[in-house]
């Protein structure tokens, strides 16, 4: 006000010029860091104040949080709104009694209350900590520890107010060197990028047809295509669908089976060899197995295991696969033995060690009961609506991040028939990779040897008196 009088309408039109003129030179040069001090803070209070504040009283009732007590209505406080890119992140102060489980099982109406067709409801901060650097940077950490405390009273409603899973997401680029906890794969619906902890672990993929599975493998093939060329991963592919999906990448892979179903159970029982001979050689030297040149990466990927597991005809072959399945998916993990599958149809029937895969992904599934199957129990409820996809949402599906149970919607990379074939040229496996089995047999440490226990002389089992009883004679005499 003093500007304009002093000096009329210049006085408040050259601050404001200036003023976006830092903050467009500002986004130029860090847009995160725009829109984390300045353009996300100012955006999620205006939409607190002019969105959220305004039907916050109708949504919260007509979507059943609302509670009496003392004979007055008690509603859930709104706190914060955090804004971004793509996202609306509400922070809700719960009423007293009430569980995250409650707002969980009405995100969907959460959604369409407030206008928007998407919403994921967390019990714990939705984003991680930033990494800080600089001579500042203790402070900033102090101040995240204190952002980022525990708060049971809190929940966290996240809004998608732009879906940025609408555009397909291009392939990633491919490290000379994977990362085994860290294999970019997805576009998160906050526009960051979604990791795969491969390392000790197996993947199942669940979707139903035409709703991407292959996206998923072939990105996490793309992923670890860098150190299939060094030496450092060997893939082993089962395509019961005769090649039609994996025959393109063909070069990458040290073992290959798409025909025979005799070939395929071959394959599996090489992979338990391999991990009964990494078991025997480092036993008692470590817990999980850390991948090199030597002793390499194994990943079994299986496309369509309910033909392996359900659908083949030959009784005899299909326990002798659903053995060595069982005892890859119990034991392999530590020993560097990965298995990924993906399948249709996630039954217990079709997949009666379902259980055994620690990391899933559920793509686009055809009945509401399948969610749970695929993710665990509780999944849908807590937001993974997987059995609602439209029909553009290919690729797209739900993941469960490392340590927590909330759901994240995520849309894999798009690799190409023409990006499979510069990968297959580029990274082919090495010449020798097929001869990983000639570990099997080398000689292993032997048993060592321990001494024997000492053990001292047992004394009589009955006490004297009924000892010379039963040794003496009719006269009493010893015998």
């Amino acid at each position: 006000m003093t500007l304009y009088v002093e000096f009329d309408w210049p006085g408040l039109v050259v601050p404001l010029a200036l003023m976006a003129a830092v903050s467009l030179v500002w986004w130029w040069l860090h847009e995160s860091s725009w829109w984390a001090w300045l353009a996300g803070p100012l955006l999620g209070f205006v939409r607190r104040v002019f969105v959220y504040r305004r039907v916050w009283r109708e949504a919260m009732t007509l979507c059943g949080l609302a509670e009496t007590y003392d004979h007055r209505r008690v509603l859930p406080e709104l706190l914060r709104v955090r804004s971004d890119q793509a996202l609306d992140v509400l922070t809700i102060r719960m009423v007293r009694g009430q569980t995250p489980e409650q707002f969980q099982k009405v995100s969907a109406n959460l959604a369409y209350a407030f206008g928007r067709r998407h919403a994921r409801v967390y019990s714990e901060r939705p984003d991680d900590p930033p990494t800080r650097t600089g001579w500042a940077a203790w402070l900033l950490r102090a101040v995240d520890r204190v952002r980022s405390r525990d708060r049971p009273t809190v929940v966290y409603l996240a809004l998608v107010r732009t879906d940025a899973l609408r555009t397909i997401v291009p392939p990633f680029p491919v490290p000379a060197v994977p990362d085994f906890t860290a294999l970019p794969l997805a576009r998160r619906e906050d526009l960051r990028t979604w990791s795969l902890h491969l390392l000790a672990t197996h993947v199942l993929v669940g979707g139903a047809t035409r709703r991407g599975k292959g996206s998923v493998l072939w990105s996490l093939v793309r992923a670890l295509s860098g150190g299939v060329a060094s030496g450092l991963v060997r893939l082993w592919v089962i395509d019961p669908k005769g090649g039609m999906e994996f025959a393109l990448g063909r070069p990458m892979f040290a073992r290959f089976a798409c025909k025979s179903f005799e070939a395929m159970a071959d394959l599996l029982d090489e992979a338990v060899d391999v991990l009964r001979e990494r078991q025997a050689r480092l036993a008692g030297t470590v817990r999980v197995h850390t991948p090199t040149e030597i002793d390499p990466l194994v990943v079994v990927v299986v496309d369509e295991m309910a033909a392996l597991t359900a659908y083949l005809q030959d009784g005899d072959l299909r326990k002798r696969i659903a053995s060595s399945l069982g005892v890859l998916l119990s034991q392999g993990a530590g020993v560097g033995v990965l298995v990924v599958a993906a399948l249709q149809d996630p039954r217990k029937e079709v997949l009666p060690f379902r259980d055994l895969f620690p990391t899933r992904i559920a793509l686009g599934l055809t009945e509401a009961a399948q969610v749970d199957m695929v993710l665990g129990d509780g999944a849908r409820n807590r937001g993974a609506l997987a059995d609602q996809m439209p029909r553009w949402a290919k690729d797209i599906g739900y993941v469960i991040l490392d340590g927590t149970p909330d759901p994240v919607r995520v849309r894999f990379s798009f690799v190409s028939d023409s990006d499979i074939r510069d990968m297959a040229a580029q990274y082919p496996a090495p010449v020798d990779a097929a001869d990983i089995l000639a570990q099997v047999g080398r000689e292993t440490a032997a048993e060592p040897v321990r001494p024997p226990l000492p053990r001292k002389p047992l004394g009589p089992l009955l006490p004297d008196s009924l000892r010379n009883l039963l040794d003496g004679d009719g006269g009493g005499a010893a015998r």
